[in-house]
C-alpha cells in the first residue's frame, strides 16, 4: 500500500528522539542504566507500529510471535560487536559491527527456520537472557565522562542511522513473510545508534558496559512484544500499544526494585 508522506515524519522523528534519550541517559546518569534502557520497547515498538499501520494488525500481531524469539539474535549482535568491537575509534566501530551484524544475521537465519509460537518465542529468549547474563558477568562497568560539548556531527549520526534502520525494516516488511519481518524487527533500533556514537566519543569501556546491562533489560522488551502479540488483534494498534508499554513499564519497575532490594541485603556483608 501507499504510505503516507506524513507517516515517514513521523518514523523520523521518533526515531530520533529514541536515539538521543539514550545518549543523554548514559552521560547524564550511567552507560548501566542507558543499557537496561535500551531494552525499552523503543525501536521495537515503532517497528511493530508502524508494520501494522502500512500492512495489517494481524500481520503486525504474527510477526510479533517470532519478535520474541528474535530478541536471541539481538543479543547475539550485542555479543560480536562486545567481542571485536575493543579498539577505540572507528576501527572498534567497524569491527564491532561487522561482527555483531554477522552474528545477528547469523542467528536471524536460524529463527526464521523455526515455527514459533509465544511459548517457544519467549522461552528461547528468556534463556539466552540468562546465558549472556552469565558470559557478561566478569565484564567491569565504565562510566562514560561528559564531553561538555553539543556535536552537530555526532546528531547527524544518530538521526542518520536510526532513520535508516527504521525505514529499512519497515520497508522490507513490504516484501518478507511474517518470521522475517518479525525477527528483523527485533533489531536494536536505538541501540546500535547509540553504541555507535558512545564508542566514538567515551570508547569501548562504556560501550561493554551498556552490552552488559542490555540483556537485564530485555525483559522489558519482551514483555511488551508478548502483549502487543495478544493485544494488537483485540484492542487494535493504538490501544494495544499503550497495554504493551504499561506492561513493559511495570516489568522494568519490578525489576529495578528487585536490585535495589538485592543491593540493601548485601549492604551489612560489606
Amino acid at each position: 500500500m501507499d504510505v503516507p508522506l506524513s507517516w515517514q515524519f513521523a518514523k523520523l522523528a521518533i526515531s530520533i528522539g529514541m536515539v538521543l534519550g539514550l545518549g543523554a541517559i548514559a552521560v547524564r546518569v550511567s552507560p548501566r542504566v542507558a543499557g537496561l534502557m535500551a531494552g525499552y520497547p523503543l525501536g521495537t515498538a515503532i517497528a511493530l507500529f508502524f508494520i501494522g499501520l502500512e500492512l495489517s494488525t494481524g500481520f503486525a500481531a504474527e510477526s510479533a510471535v517470532h519478535t520474541l524469539a528474535g530478541f536471541t539474535a539481538t543479543l547475539a549482535l550485542g555479543g560480536g560487536y562486545l567481542l571485536a568491537g575493543r579498539r577505540p575509534g572507528l576501527p572498534g566501530v567497524m569491527a564491532g559491527t561487522a561482527a555483531g551484524l554477522a552474528a545477528f544475521l547469523a542467528v536471524s537465519l536460524l529463527l526464521t527456520r523455526v515455527e514459533f509460537d509465544r511459548i517457544t518465542g519467549t522461552l528461547t529468549t528468556l534463556a539466552a537472557i540468562l546465558l549472556f547474563t552469565w558470559l557478561y558477568r566478569r565484564v567491569p562497568d565504565s562510566a562514560a565522562r561528559p564531553s561538555g560539548r553539543f556535536s552537530w556531527a555526532a546528531l547527524g549520526v544518530r538521526a542518520l542511522l536510526a532513520a535508516a534502520i527504521i525505514f529499512a525494516i519497515t520497508g522490507m516488511a513490504h516484501f518478507l513473510p511474517p518470521a522475517w519481518a518479525g525477527v528483523m524487527a527485533a533489531f536494536p533500533v536505538t541501540m546500535y545508534p547509540f553504541l555507535v556514537i558512545l564508542h566514538l566519543t567515551h570508547g569501548p569501556g562504556p560501550v561493554a558496559t551498556v552490552i552488559k546491562h542490555y540483556p537485564a533489560g530485555l525483559g522489558s522488551l519482551l514483555s511488551y512484544t508478548l502483549c502487543v502479540s495478544l493485544a494488537y488483534p483485540v484492542l487494535g494498534l493504538g490501544l494495544g500499544t499503550l497495554a504493551g508499554f504499561a506492561v513493559a513499564t511495570l516489568w522494568l519497575l519490578g525489576w529495578t526494585r528487585l536490585q535495589a532490594w538485592q543491593q540493601t541485603r548485601r549492604l551489612p556483608q560489606a
